[in-house]
């Protein structure tokens, strides 16, 4: 398959949209039924060889041990208990308020019991409409929602790739489903100052140094594809750092600057691989040397840090 397919945000926005809404509903899932990690580690999805998955949850909270995944090839959603048993059902046709429903139901068919505390959407222009009421959003193309899967199992071992080059504290590839986004981070290991008017999520997720890579399929505010990294705190003087390759660049995004490579400008460079990769480099090199960090002593060239390797 071509690495970095075509992936226009105006060709399956309708789509996108209904399908972030899908993942939120199960997202919150994870969110209540999962035990909690540092950074809120917990929380977001993991990619599978069709899909998506919350990873098994329960048994801390009384509920038996369940998973919930999206298959992005059959375009099905299955719940399954860890007894062997399963519920599932298809993803197109259906509205945001049939998904909740159906979610509901299969758990309850699992014995599962779980209560949303907030089930509406999060930081989405209709965050105030439960997802019970939501019959507006119902649009699903499978060949896109396939597509995006592809793109996310690329970009996803892309970003495997990159951390491997750390020996410090890093993050799992993750798949946000509140902001539909896959990133992975790495962390200095010095607590990072928070505002006294930072919200308990912010407080948790940036309470050290970090650098962050990722990537996104676009949104109103930024209408395309991309690579992105930012470091938190950021550094003074960090937009004024080179990126590679050249098209790469700062944008001011919500009151800081990310370093963004457009997908597009990836596909088009002759090897999108090594380009994508020397970017998140670049962004890195940018923001840990201005943070001070030990950017040499917390190399790990090829993902090996025996100094004598065999």
């Amino acid at each position: 398959m071509e690495l970095f397919p075509s992936m226009p945000l105006a060709g399956w926005q309708d789509t996108k949209e209904t399908l972030h809404r899908f993942a939120q509903v199960v997202g919150k899932v994870r969110l209540v039924a999962g035990p909690r990690r540092n950074h809120w580690w917990h929380a977001p999805f993991h990619l599978t060889g069709r899909g998506l998955t919350t990873r098994p949850m329960g048994l801390a909270d009384g509920n038996p041990i369940f998973t919930i995944d999206f298959d992005l090839v059959g375009h099905r959603l299955i719940a399954a208990a860890v007894d062997g048993r399963e519920v599932s059902f298809p993803l197109p046709g259906r509205s945001v308020a049939s998904f909740y429903r159906e979610v509901m139901r299969a758990l309850a068919e699992l014995d599962v019991r779980v209560e949303l505390p907030v089930p509406r959407p999060f930081d989405l222009p209709d965050s105030g409409r439960p997802f019970a009421d939501d019959t507006e959003h119902a649009a699903y193309d499978p060949v896109m929602v396939t597509r995006y899967w592809q793109v996310l199992s690329q970009v996803n071992l892309v970003l495997e790739e990159f951390a491997g080059g750390y020996s410090g504290k890093v993050s799992p590839v993750h798949h946000f489903w509140h902001t539909f986004d896959i990133a992975c981070t790495r962390f200095s290991g010095r607590v990072a100052d928070q505002p006294p008017e930072a919200d308990p999520v912010t407080r948790e997720a940036y309470s050290r140094e970090v650098v962050s890579f990722g990537f996104w399929f676009g949104d109103e505010a930024f209408p395309a594809p991309a690579f992105y990294s930012y470091t938190a705190p950021e550094p003074a003087g960090l937009d004024g750092e080179p990126l590679t390759p050249s098209a790469a660049r700062w944008i001011e995004r919500r009151g800081s600057h990310l370093a963004v490579l457009g997908y597009d400008d990836a596909r088009a460079e002759a090897d999108p691989r090594a380009a994508v990769l020397a970017f998140y480099e670049s962004a890195y090199q940018a923001g840990a040397r201005l943070a001070g960090w030990d950017v040499a002593g917390l190399a790990c060239p090829g993902g090996v840090t025996d100094p004598r390797p065999g």
